[in-house]
């Protein structure tokens, strides 16, 4: 699930967030963000208050900043990537696959650096 993205995040300290893990997910029904002829193929993420205060937990943290649009506090879609580029004619059979909601728990916080293609664990 992400919950920020920037183009540069200094190293910063997110012990009010870690403090609040681990955190109860429900995974709801599939959406699709479309792009053209493709498409990322997701499941929601019911946006609890617990889900919603850690979120802005994370961004009180990383301080004010060049937040990507989709992942600033109220205006988030908390989500899961099942399959990204996904062809929007193969759309139908893959929601086919999609099992019913699912209860989860998050246990975790781990930067993605995408210029390196790095994962490091927080905290």
């Amino acid at each position: 699930m992400t919950l920020l993205v920037r183009p540069a995040l200094p190293p910063t300290r997110f012990e009010a967030a870690l403090a609040a893990l681990p955190i109860a997910l429900m995974l709801a029904e599939p959406i699709v963000f479309r792009h053209g002829d493709r498409g990322v193929l997701a499941r929601r993420i019911v946006p609890t208050e617990e889900l919603l205060s850690f979120h802005r937990a994370v961004h009180a943290a990383a301080l004010p900043g060049d937040d990507a649009a989709h992942t600033k506090p109220g205006e988030w879609t908390p989500h899961v990537t099942l399959a990204r580029r996904l062809r929007l004619d193969a759309l139908d059979q893959a929601l086919r696959l999609v099992g019913p909601p699912h209860a989860g728990t998050g246990i975790a916080l781990r930067r993605w650096d995408s210029a390196t293609r790095e994962v490091t664990p927080i905290g």
